[in-house]
């Protein structure tokens, strides 16, 4: 690659855990409406309720300093470097991810014997924070104009924290570069006439 580093969308690496653990908190809510529970279905959903803000708010908020130190001194990517496709960002992290996503959903479904539901409105509010954060993300580069990128082997794999420890430095782009839109969603492409 002549000196050149793989990159990953950081808004991408962010939202790639949103999606599945929304739908496995839902699914682990709804399942875990049947048990009674410790608590009664009542008390078990406005726990869960409170959780799922709680969490939604923690996960948004966490490490902003940190994006947002990184983000102000990115330096502008190489003409050697390779920008990785969404798909692929975010197929490394669920693939490396899908034990603790197991784990958690069965943590989930199994605490509705103490309190109906509410195991799994908390991971659905930590879906809710990642989307959140990565709107965030993407608000940053739309206002700033340049898309966020987090060398692959910072990340441990592809699938690491992209404000961790291990990340020195973020690079920019343009704001038309890869196939992912500003917040990291799928880029919507023009119709053809």
């Amino acid at each position: 690659m002549r000196g050149g580093h793989g990159l990953a969308r950081v808004a991408v690496v962010v939202r790639a855990g949103a999606a599945p653990l929304w739908w496995l908190g839902v699914l682990a809510a709804g399942v875990g409406l049947f048990p009674e529970g410790l608590t009664g279905r009542r008390i078990g959903v406005l726990t869960g309720a409170a959780l799922f803000l709680l969490a939604a708010a923690v996960v948004c908020a966490a490490r902003r300093k940190r994006y947002t130190a990184l983000a102000a001194s990115a330096a502008r990517a190489g003409k050697h470097d390779v920008l990785q496709d969404r798909a692929v960002t975010a197929r490394n992290w669920r693939r490396h991810h899908r034990w603790w996503l197991l784990l958690a959903f069965l943590a989930a479904l199994g605490s509705a014997f103490a309190a109906p539901a509410a195991g799994g409105m908390l991971l659905a509010g930590c879906g809710a924070g990642l989307w959140l954060k990565a709107a965030w993300l993407g608000r940053r580069e739309r206002e700033g104009e340049a898309l966020l990128w987090v060398r692959v082997d910072w990340l441990r794999g592809g699938v690491a924290h992209p404000a961790g420890k291990r990340v020195k430095a973020y690079r920019s782009t343009g704001i038309a570069a890869g196939d992912a839109a500003p917040g990291g969603a799928r880029r919507k492409t023009p119709a053809l006439v």
